[in-house]
């Protein structure tokens, strides 16, 4: 054991004494949430309180006069008489601000290739692609499928999708064709938007040919537009195909944005076919991004003006759409995008993007944080992560080791993190620390945002102020789903069947301690009852990983005799 590794797993075991983290002082001097009255004036009025976000941080093109209608629950809708558009909140209003030649993106691939994608740019291409959308015959409430890498292209399908009311279903570029089928089909998608291939760690991976090989029937499907990614050859479809290069150039630079209503469906996300059909999860234009806009600034601390973000998930998954695209782009920040993964071609090459562009707000998974803890502190040193100013978790519970080696060598133990809670469902970030205001526990998401009803209830639904049990959010919010596409029966059961129409219940376990800190214990399915106990992943992660010889467990399969 080395004598740095020896200092850092002492310097480990003190921090693990250490309950609480306050903001540090120079960082709650300047924060952008400078006063806890921010939560009583929510919890005194929430509609009031979000419609007053919703009106101060977006452009509305007919404002709203109602805010929550909560008269058929649990189909609640938000600013139903508002119409509005996403596309020109994220990238209009910015560059007729004057800020057109801000960067958007710093774009950088996987063999180091670098793009600056700045708000005027991605006006430019966005306008193009929804005319030439509109030209091949995608109107207003037709679904168009997305499968991309992590490359710029996808960023601009998505804001021309939702710049003429065409919701989209973005597919993770990791799951198989036969998923990108599936979803195509049941979304009954006319368009699908696809790579000809894609890179991972140094090798070339077809993506258009296989995808070819299973969507051939699909009797819906009357556009595939194809963006040259990695250089791939592939077969063109007559009349079906086109290159997404040939199609914007040919495009109408010119598209105004069309007023949506605020309850128009904005895009499909499905889960994961693995067990069951996959649920559609439809969320709607104006809520959704009233709550991504003002949970990216909140969460944040957002400094637009100096700022630059990276959020290292795939824009495939819901925290790439709220906190890559649409949450980033609505406030007008600049933000990092990276096409690779976080151990090519070397173990440091999210501590070389940190260092090259500066980045000041780092959100990541504590599974790649975990990863990192394996890889050893000498990586992160290699470079000069001192422009960082806030970190950031999501995705699952984050065991305190994990943090406090996050705490310690990512963030030199002068960068509050925001340990987030959320799902695909809530749309945007539920529970979480305000930075410069609540303190952090280490392994806890801490307290419900401004706006959010969060509680603590047992096996009936009946809340209970400290101790475990299960986690429901009891009002409703506007970036909440809405539905399941086509399936609204399932959404009622799945959702509010448990504990009625007026509780969402989120299948996560947690506990509640007696400042009212909520830790998360994962899902309540995921479990395993010894002697009567019922021990959650969460809690059995976190002692193996608190072991000194264990940083990184997994699960193997039982060895066959």
């Amino acid at each position: 054991m080395s004598d740095s590794y020896s200092s850092l797993g002492e310097r480990l075991e003190g921090l693990l004494q250490v309950e609480t983290f306050p903001p540090p002082a120079g960082f709650a001097a300047r924060a952008q949430v400078p006063d806890l009255a921010v939560y009583e004036q929510a919890a005194a009025d929430p509609e009031a309180w979000w419609a007053a976000q919703a009106r101060e941080r977006l452009h509305w093109d007919t404002p709203f006069s109602a805010v929550l209608d909560d008269t058929n629950p649990p189909f609640y809708t938000w600013f139903a008489d508002g119409t509005i558009n996403v596309s020109y909140n994220c990238l209009d209003r910015h560059v007729l601000a004057g800020r057109g030649d801000r960067v958007a993106f710093y774009w950088r691939g996987e063999e180091g290739e670098e793009r600056e994608i700045t708000y005027a740019q991605l006006l430019d291409d966005v306008q193009r692609l929804a005319n030439a959308l509109k030209a091949r015959g995608i109107r207003k409430g037709d679904v168009v499928g997305i499968y991309l890498p992590m490359i710029p292209e996808v960023v601009v399908a998505m804001l021309a999708c939702a710049r003429i009311g065409a919701p989209h279903t973005v597919v993770f570029g990791g799951f198989a064709p036969t998923a990108v089928r599936e979803r195509l089909e049941v979304s009954q998608a006319k368009a699908l938007i696809v790579a000809d291939g894609a890179r991972r760690k140094g090798k070339f991976i077809p993506v258009k040919q296989p995808v070819d090989e299973v969507i051939a029937d699909l009797p819906d499907l009357e556009t595939v537009v194809v963006v040259r990614s990695a250089g791939a050859e592939c077969a063109m479809r007559p009349g079906r195909d086109v290159w997404f290069e040939d199609l914007i150039a040919g495009a109408d630079p010119v598209c105004p944005a069309e007023p949506m209503a605020a309850e128009h469906p904005l895009f499909l996300l499905y889960s994961s076919g693995s067990t069951a059909k996959p649920k559609g999860i439809l969320h709607t234009t104006g809520g959704y991004l009233t709550g991504v806009t003002t949970t990216m600034a909140m969460v944040f601390d957002l400094d637009v003006d100096n700022d630059v973000f990276w959020c290292t998930a795939d824009v495939g998954w819901i925290t790439g759409h709220s906190y890559i695209v649409y949450g980033p782009l609505a406030n007008g920040c600049t933000s990092v995008m990276f096409e690779g993964a976080p151990d090519y071609p070397d173990r440091d090459i999210w501590w070389e993007i940190v260092e090259r562009y500066r980045v000041t707000v780092f959100y990541t998974a504590p599974t790649a944080i975990r990863a990192c803890m394996k890889w050893g502190e000498d990586y992160p040193a290699k470079h000069d992560l001192s422009s960082m100013r806030l970190l950031g978790t999501v995705g699952e519970p984050i065991n305190p080791k994990a943090w406090l080696w996050y705490h310690a060598v990512i963030g030199g133990e002068r960068c509050p993190i925001v340990d987030t809670w959320w799902q695909t469902e809530t749309g945007a970030i539920m529970i979480s620390t305000l930075p410069g205001l609540i303190p952090a526990k280490p392994g806890s998401a801490s307290l419900p945002l401004p706006g959010v009803s969060a509680a603590l209830v047992d096996e009936s639904g009946s809340e209970i102020g400290q101790g475990s049990g299960l986690l429901a959010l009891t009002r409703p919010w506007p970036s909440m789903l809405r539905t399941l596409y086509n399936d609204p029966d399932r959404y009622v059961q799945t959702y509010f069947g448990r504990f009625g129409p007026g509780t969402y219940f989120a299948g996560d376990g947690t506990r509640r301690d007696e400042d009212g800190y909520f830790w998360i214990t994962g899902r309540v399915d995921d479990v395993i009852n010894v002697s009567g106990h019922r021990l959650s992943t969460a809690e059995i992660e976190s002692a193996l990983v608190s072991t000194p010889r264990s940083r990184k467990p997994r699960s193997s399969p039982p060895p066959t005799t």
